[in-house]
Parts: C-alpha cells; sequence; structure tokens
C-alpha cells in the first residue's frame, strides 16, 4: 500500500512538472519576431491593410525588412493554429515599419522539446515479478516562417 501511495505521489510531481512546462513554454518572454530593415521604414499601417503574397506582385514594390517569426509563446495547439499565429505575427511586424504586404517565404514546424516523466512499483515483498508502471510524455513544437515586408505601389 505504501509503494502505491508514492507512485500516485510520483505520478501527481510528474503532472505537475509537464503542466508547469507547459505554463512556462508558453508564457517564456523569449523574441517571437525579428526584423532586419534592408530599405526605408514607413509610416505604421493598420495589420488589415497588409496582404500576404506567396510569390511577387505583379506590379512595382519596395523591398523593405526582412522578417521571421515564431508561434512559441502562443496559447495554439493545432499546427493550423500555429501557422496563423505566425502569419499574424509577420503582418504585424510588417504594419509597424509601414509594409503594406508581406512576401511570405515559408511556414515550417521546428522540434522546441519534449519532456517525459514514469514511475514504476513493484511489490510489498519485492520478491513478485509483476509491477505497476505509469508514464506521460509531452512534445512540444512552434511553427516559425520568414519572408520579406514590401511595400506595393498602388496601381
Amino acid at each position: 500500500m505504501r509503494n502505491k501511495r508514492r507512485a500516485l505521489a510520483v505520478l501527481r510531481a510528474a503532472a505537475a512538472l509537464t503542466s508547469a512546462a507547459l505554463t512556462s513554454g508558453a508564457l517564456s518572454g523569449c523574441a517571437t519576431t525579428h526584423a532586419v530593415l534592408i530599405g526605408h521604414a514607413r509610416p505604421p499601417i493598420s495589420v488589415d491593410r497588409v496582404q500576404i503574397y506567396l510569390q511577387p506582385p505583379d506590379g512595382k514594390y519596395e523591398q523593405i525588412a526582412n522578417l521571421a517569426a515564431s508561434s512559441r509563446g502562443s496559447f495554439a495547439v493545432t499546427t493550423q493554429g500555429k501557422i496563423d499565429k505566425v502569419v499574424e505575427r509577420l503582418k504585424k511586424q510588417a504594419a509597424s515599419l509601414g509594409a503594406n504586404g508581406v512576401l511570405l517565404h515559408g511556414v515550417d514546424s521546428r522540434s522546441a522539446g519534449s519532456l517525459g516523466a514514469g514511475v514504476s512499483t513493484e511489490s510489498e515483498t519485492g520478491h513478485s515479478p509483476y509491477g505497476l508502471g505509469f508514464g506521460t510524455s509531452v512534445f512540444f513544437s512552434q511553427e516559425s516562417g520568414d519572408g520579406v515586408a514590401i511595400y506595393v505601389e498602388p496601381d
């Protein structure tokens, strides 16, 4: 009985550790966007005016900055939710530089780590070939993307 209580206590501790790792990863203060100016910034605009381009626009445009963003620190759980967060962050960064477009280079998945815990017990006498084991594991991943903030001249 004492081993069962000890196993339960270890499982609770492992669950608390897993929960704490999830929370600290979601609330970390690391930068999630990065911009390097390669042109001239303009006055900021509304994020709603920024368009995503998968290939260069037909009209004349000016390159403003190289951008990079990740889904790190977001509460998004699904891959699509993480991609949406990356695109949202790229658009926000572009808007702050006065760019009305982002020429998207790509978005990819990156491993952000994993956390595992396990416990096993044996019989009260310690001489039984039978035991009881429990385990848990959490895999952390994040999406990241990059592109170029551009200002597309109006037609």
